[in-house]
């Protein structure tokens, strides 16, 4: 039995939108203290082993930033087979993010759409959060990244002092980065992409460490221009590569009756981040973390061809659950043999 899609998900869906959300991720806080059971249910964790940047992870699929705001239920995203997971995104300052309903299903298409804004308990309480984990020895095995955004009551010009605050009460707990400038819910942040504000920004986190690796996180409604800036700051600055990519403001896929302001993701991304991805490793030989439109196995075999180091699901994992880990880890074998 496909205890995801013949049971939870039909509960779920049965709710609104964010509700599910917060009952689904208060499920995986409670259920993760017995990790067994997950791993009854779901089936043991993959094994297609891969090794990036000075990094190794049990296998290429990993849970994207937005599930895991608040970074709950770390042991449960391991005993559901990622192989690894990126919490947040986290700001400097706790927010509540923008007004509800801020979340909304479109299942004809396999989409989201979320106007989220960065809600979250702050860097500070997050980092006290994940010391208690580690000190209650259940920190889990897999390689854990951490994605950080602006503060909404921060302006734009102080900017790179804010992303610092979380980068510092954060750092003892990240196998890696993600710097956010992308997410189209908080006003002006995707002008943080530009070069000047982004090198800003990368210069100030690259004085407290040089060594740990460090991405940044693309939106893909840039044009080719912008991608090129980026990457030449990528080399500048030695970044170690870009998450490729946030969700789109092109709303065109959507019912004009239905369509409601936010970031789409989903089935409609799959093509716009693919091609994305493909256009950056034609120019770069830094690491690609895709994201952004893999909702099947082939999908996540696709990006991993493309030049994809590792990949990311939320959405697909909203509509399909586990066994799209497994999916994705089997097409990868096949494609592999």
């Amino acid at each position: 039995m496909n205890w995801y899609s013949e049971i939870l998900r039909p509960a779920l869906f049965r709710l609104d939108a964010e509700l599910a959300h917060e009952f689904a991720i208060h499920g995986l806080e409670l259920s993760g203290r017995i990790p067994a059971a997950l791993r009854a249910a779901f089936g043991q964790t993959p094994v297609c082993p891969t090794s990036a940047f000075g990094i190794h992870f049990p296998n290429p699929v990993g849970l994207a930033a937005g599930m895991d705001k608040n970074a709950v239920a770390l042991p449960a995203w391991e005993a559901l087979g990622f192989g690894f997971v990126e919490v947040g995104t986290i700001t400097a300052k706790a927010q509540p993010g923008n007004p509800k309903p801020r979340l909304f299903r479109y299942p004809e298409i396999g989409a989201l759409v979320n106007r989220f804004g960065f809600n979250n308990d702050g860097a500070d309480v997050v980092a006290r959060r994940l010391s208690a984990l580690k000190d209650s020895g259940r920190w889990p095995r897999i390689p854990v990244g951490v994605n950080i955004g602006k503060s909404k009551v921060t302006a734009l010009e102080d900017a790179a002092a804010d992303y610092l605050h979380s980068y510092r009460s954060l750092h003892a707990f990240a196998d890696y980065f993600v710097v956010n400038v992308s997410s189209p819910n908080t006003p002006g942040l995707r002008e943080l992409q530009d070069r000047g504000a982004l090198a800003k920004i990368i210069d100030t986190l690259r004085s407290h460490d040089s060594a740990k690796p460090l991405f940044v996180k693309i939106a893909p409604d840039l044009n080719p221009d912008q991608i090129d800036d980026i990457l030449d700051l990528t080399n500048q600055a030695d970044l170690t590569g870009l998450v490729v990519t946030n969700t789109t403001l092109d709303h065109s896929a959507l019912p004009p009756d239905r369509d409601e302001a936010g970031g789409l993701s989903g089935a409609p991304l799959r093509e716009k981040s693919a091609a994305i991805l493909s256009f950056i490793r034609e120019r770069s030989s830094r690491a690609l973390i895709a994201s952004g439109g893999i909702c099947d196995g082939k999908d996540g075999a696709d990006r991993i061809a493309q030049g994809a180091t590792l990949v990311q699901i939320y959405t697909g994992f909203v509509y399909h659950g586990p066994p799209l880990i497994r999916d994705i880890c089997s097409a990868l074998s096949s494609k592999s043999n």
